[in-house]
């Protein structure tokens, strides 16, 4: 385990084989772990991110600098976050995720594994005019395993996208999204019911 820069509160357990708060800059300031932080053998964690409590990560998983993750957050094995980006309370993110820069995640969100992220509509084209956009997903969106979402999207709240969907446009909320590419039609039914992991339920239970 290396720590190289970095708060901790109370009650973080942090395997050995990991990089905690790489400094990667000299202007840079300490990674916050909020209380009870599980971090997996593997992980590597730049400074400039603040993490809220009961945090989790699988092994080799990549955090890079600017990022905001919130409370009761998981990050799978093998997924990359990298940077500047905001993730809000209660999202699972499975392992093999790819979550590029100027991207916005809300809460109670789950991202399948194998899921990907893009921020650049023409790569390696245009570079006089690039501005990275990642998409954003609000609240209570379930995006299955395998789904492309594509720069600058919005999904809305509550949407649910199927397994292998690519997503090219804004979705509106409570969207039902399948195919590639995606096409849109109401929620089920079935479907609408809030996004909700066992392990939360004790904590929710105060809201």
């Amino acid at each position: 385990m290396t720590i190289e820069f970095y708060e901790a509160l109370q009650d973080c357990q942090i395997q050995d084989g990991c990089v905690v708060g790489l400094k990667y800059a000299q202007e840079c300031r300490p990674l916050r772990l909020g209380k009870n932080a599980r971090i997996r053998r593997g992980a590597i964690i730049y400074a400039d991110v603040q993490i809220g409590d009961d945090f989790q990560t699988g092994h080799h998983v990549m955090i890079r600098e600017k990022t905001v993750i919130g409370d009761h957050v998981v990050v799978g094995t093998n997924t990359v976050i990298d940077g500047h980006v905001t993730i809000g309370d209660f999202v699972k993110i499975e392992s093999n995720c790819y979550i590029p820069t100027h991207v916005t995640i809300g809460n109670r969100v789950f991202l399948g594994p194998n899921v990907t992220l893009t921020n650049d509509r023409y790569p390696l084209k245009m570079r006089d005019s690039y501005r990275p956009e990642g998409p954003i997903i609000e609240d209570g969106v379930t995006l299955g395993a395998g789904v492309v979402v594509c720069p600058g999207v919005r999904i809305g709240a509550d949407s649910f996208v199927a397994a292998g969907a690519v997503v090219t446009r804004d979705v509106p909320s409570r969207s039902m999204v399948m195919g590639v590419p995606g096409r849109f039609r109401p929620l089920p039914e079935k479907l609408q019911e809030r996004n909700l992991a066992l392990s939360w339920i004790k904590y929710l239970a105060k809201e």
